[in-house]
C-alpha cells in the first residue's frame, strides 16, 4: 500500500474513499490474459494499483506492471476510465474503496515474469475460455466490458 493511502487510512479508518489507479491488460502471443493471484484477497485479478502522489496514470501503470510482474511494456495504450458502483471494493481487512480505474493494454512486453513485491501468490496467463473461478470482481467487469 502506498504511503499516501496509508496516511489517508490513518485519518479515516476503513471508511470508503475514492482511490485512483491503473489496471493493465497483458496478453501473450496465444491471446491469453495475465492474471495475478493476489495475496491480500486470495483472488485472481489483473495487474495494477493505486496512483502515488505526483504520478500520471500512465506512470502508475508502468510502475505497477513492473512491481507486480517484472514486465515492461514498450507501449501502453489507454483504453478507458472505469468508475461507479461496479468498482466498489471491500478488502478482507475492512478497508473500503470506490475505484477510479484507468485501463491500459500493454504491448511489446519485455522482461521476465516475476513476483517482486509480496502482493502476489502467483502469476499466470489464462485463456478467455478458461478464466480462474475465483476472479476479483473488478477484473470480471473489465473482462466482460472488453470481451478480452
Amino acid at each position: 500500500m502506498a504511503d499516501y493511502t496509508k496516511e489517508i487510512r490513518k485519518l479515516i479508518g476503513t471508511r470508503p474513499f475514492i482511490l485512483v489507479g491503473s489496471t493493465i491488460v497483458v496478453m501473450n502471443e496465444n491471446k491469453e490474459i495475465l492474471f495475478q493471484h493476489r495475496s491480500d484477497t486470495e483472488e485472481w485479478g489483473l495487474p495494477g494499483g493505486a496512483m502515488e502522489i505526483g504520478e500520471s496514470l500512465e506512470e502508475t501503470a508502468e510502475r505497477e506492471l513492473f512491481e507486480e510482474t517484472g514486465l515492461k511494456a514498450k507501449t501502453l495504450t489507454f483504453i478507458r476510465v472505469l468508475s461507479g458502483n461496479d468498482f466498489y471494493f471491500k478488502y478482507p481487512n475492512g478497508d473500503e474503496v470506490y475505484n477510479v480505474i484507468s485501463v491500459y493494454l500493454a504491448e511489446g512486453i519485455s522482461g521476465k515474469l516475476a513476483i517482486n513485491d509480496g502482493e502476489s501468490l502467483d502469476l499466470n496467463y489464462f485463456s478467455v475460455n478458461n478464466l480462474p473461478s475465483n476472479m476479483d470482481s473488478r477484473a470480471k467487469v473489465i473482462i466482460e466490458l472488453f470481451g478480452a
